[in-house]
């Protein structure tokens, strides 16, 4: 049987206590358009080049950057999983929120699991992030 219906006062207590989370949802879902942007792009130049004749000799060379696209590809691909993965970690945490509030349960140790673990992965996104645009940035681009 279900407690009694959670009162109006206590319902907006929980909303007030969902906004920050919902606002990083709202930026992470901003961070993962900008990822695939950039691992589109990478992916348009590797075709580019792949495109490139082996006969070619004026061309041929650029084909040197391959391995360094590949290398960025998996960077941005691991950045983008676990940018996915903080952001169904805070939908979780709002959700756990509120069906803890409807069923008048403790909740506050499950979401502050959830919003570590969101901030943990959200962590390791930027991490692979930077490490991509340390090496898009430091190595010779070999196209000109």
């Amino acid at each position: 049987m279900y407690p009694d219906t959670p009162s109006v006062s206590q319902l907006s207590h929980v909303i007030s206590q969902a906004v920050a989370p919902a606002f990083l949802l709202g930026a992470l879902a901003a961070f993962i358009s900008v990822l695939i942007s950039r691992l589109n792009r990478i992916i348009d130049r590797t075709i580019v080049l792949n495109g490139i004749p082996d006969d070619d000799s004026a061309k041929s060379r650029l084909k040197a950057d391959i391995p360094r696209l590949l290398r960025r590809a998996a960077m941005m691909n691991r950045a983008i999983f676990w940018a996915v993965i903080s952001s169904i970690m805070i939908a979780a945490l709002v959700i756990v929120a509120f069906v803890s509030a409807l069923l008048q349960i403790q909740h506050e140790r499950g979401v502050a699991l959830l919003f570590m673990v969101a901030l943990g992965a959200l962590t390791t996104a930027l991490v692979d992030f930077a490490r991509e645009v340390r090496i898009a940035l430091s190595e010779f681009d070999h196209h000109a």
